[in-house]
């Protein structure tokens, strides 16, 4: 059995080594065929140069530099596709979720024969803040999309190899990896874990919403299906108020002061149309984006061992090695 495990880095420096240390403590006593794939996402800090330090000492450890920051679950995929695993751990860097996890999910996937064991956490963690957006987000979404999501589903899987190659078959430039993890199938079982509170979320509340918007949008058409119906309750609604005040004029006499009211239907019409055109505009825009066919990722350098021990590199001269 050879054993892969991902992760990403940004911001890790802190805790690489000891994550290094510990997942390389559990992966052996599974197997000694094993590599661990560290992609750095454009990472500020050294988290590189502790890469490259462990990358010196432990022939198992390989290296993605991507040429800049193109985000978290982009990253993820891009180590995915350079895993070269039977089996292919995904895992956080930073210890929130233990690399310790690994035994328990492998004895899952083993009695369970799926081809995916995935953490969620039984009880969100964080302040009220964090759990209440992080409610929210799972509601909306499941809610506006065709492809729900597990509530609370974190980072850390176990997948099998013949998943793994099915994952990374979406070419969606505009990736949200939790919708493609569900939109992919096969047998998935959830196992139940802490996360740890080793650092606060790096999101505030506009950057949910982004999240939350590029996300649903990425992932279904029903918000598009609902400005549909929403014209038409609108519409049902403005001509039955007309045929009331036509009643009203010709046979009972009444004239209504119409000021007030028809300056409030303007406002409140126009902002449904203004919204509703920025929904539009937000799909033509994935369409934008789509049709330009940019990698999603670029790999600046790959730091890995050939068979023989010996060190080589691919500096990839800004060429984009996943498409």
């Amino acid at each position: 059995m050879r054993l892969a495990v991902v992760a990403t880095l940004y911001r890790s420096s802190q805790t690489l080594e000891a994550f290094h240390a510990r997942v390389s403590a559990v992966v052996v006593s599974l197997t000694d065929d094993y590599e661990i794939v560290l992609v750095n996402d454009g990472s500020p800090d050294d988290s590189l140069d502790v890469a490259r330090r462990l990358f010196g000492r432990d022939p198992h450890v390989r290296i993605v530099d991507l040429a800049r920051n193109f985000g978290h679950h982009k990253a993820m995929m891009t180590g995915l596709a350079h895993a070269r695993g039977d089996l292919v751990f995904l895992i956080d860097s930073d210890l929130e979720e233990e690399p310790e996890l690994l035994r328990v999910f492998y004895d899952t996937l083993r009695t369970s024969g799926a081809d995916v064991v995935y953490g969620v956490q039984g009880t969100r963690r964080g302040g009220l803040f964090e759990r209440v957006s992080g409610w929210l987000f799972f509601k909306v979404f499941n809610l506006l999309s065709g492809q729900p999501i597990p509530v609370n589903v974190v980072t850390v899987r176990l997948m099998t190899a013949r998943y793994v190659a099915a994952l990374v078959s979406h070419r969606e430039r505009e990736t949200m990896i939790a919708g493609l993890w569900a939109l992919t199938g096969f047998d998935q079982v959830p196992v139940t874990i802490i996360k740890g509170e080793n650092r606060g979320s790096s999101y505030d509340l506009s950057q949910k919403i982004a999240v939350l918007v590029n996300s649903v949008t990425s992932f279904s058409d029903r918000p598009l299906v609902l400005i549909f119906y929403l014209g038409l309750v609108i519409g049902a609604a403005a001509a039955a108020a007309a045929a009331y005040l036509v009643v009203q004029r010709l046979f009972f006499g009444v004239a209504l002061p119409g000021w007030p009211s028809l300056i409030v239907s303007v406002w409140m019409l126009g902002g449904l149309m203004l919204g509703s055109l920025g929904i539009i505009g937000m799909y033509v825009s994935r369409i934008f984006i789509e049709t330009k066919q940019r990698p999603y990722t670029i790999v600046r350098h790959i730091y890995e061992r050939s068979a023989d021990g010996a060190v080589r590199g691919d500096t990839a001269d800004g060429r984009p090695l996943l498409h």
